[in-house]
């Protein structure tokens, strides 16, 4: 037997187990890569309904303050007693606190989009405080700013999440037609 005989099976061998060594490690590459985008897009999925639940609680809050100061209407109206400043001010270190997480795990439109919406649920803070703004002065002007920063949020970290539809909901008038002309009951999400 000639030496070239000998060799080339072992040779087909070397071969066969680098090719499978190769195939063995793209393919756990090509797993432990989806692994953490499932990893990061559930967190990611939990900022952003995390904090936008947050930033609701408060806007619903500043609403019931701002009711009780006559500010606008509604049925519900929170008196801002010292207790209440107090859960105010947990609730608002609590959005800022999440707001963190989004900086580190957001995209830049979405994170842009959370900007936008902290100035819109702070303007209403100060409206339903009573502190002096400049631009929209009135609650339903400052509230309707609000619900488009706050869909405009959602429809940004749809899009980081990758789920699919350009829309959130079809356009849908705001003040509600059944709401009385005298702009009385709940200010809405």
């Amino acid at each position: 037997m000639s030496l070239a005989s000998q060799t080339l099976p072992l040779v087909g061998v070397a071969i066969g187990a680098a090719v499978s060594l190769a195939v063995s490690a793209v393919n756990e590459r090509t797993r432990w890569r989806r692994q953490q985008a499932v990893r990061w897009d559930e967190r990611r999925l939990n900022a952003y309904a995390e904090y936008a639940h947050t930033v609701k609680e408060l806007s619903i809050r500043y609403t019931r303050l701002a009711t009780a100061r006559g500010v606008t209407t509604g049925s519900a109206p929170l008196e801002p007693t010292e207790e209440v400043l107090e859960e105010l001010a947990a609730a608002e270190a609590r959005r800022s606190a999440l707001a963190e997480t989004l900086w580190l795990l957001g995209d830049v439109d979405s994170n842009t989009a959370a900007v936008r919406l902290n100035h819109a649920l702070w303007h209403l803070e100060w409206l339903a405080r009573g502190i002096p703004t400049t631009g929209i002065a009135t609650w339903p002007e400052a509230y309707l700013a609000f619900r488009k920063a706050r869909a405009d949020f959602l429809q940004a970290a749809r899009c980081d999440l990758g789920v699919r539809g350009a829309q959130i909901t079809h356009n849908v008038p705001w003040p509600p037609p059944w709401r009385p002309p005298d702009g009385t009951g709940a200010s809405g999400p």
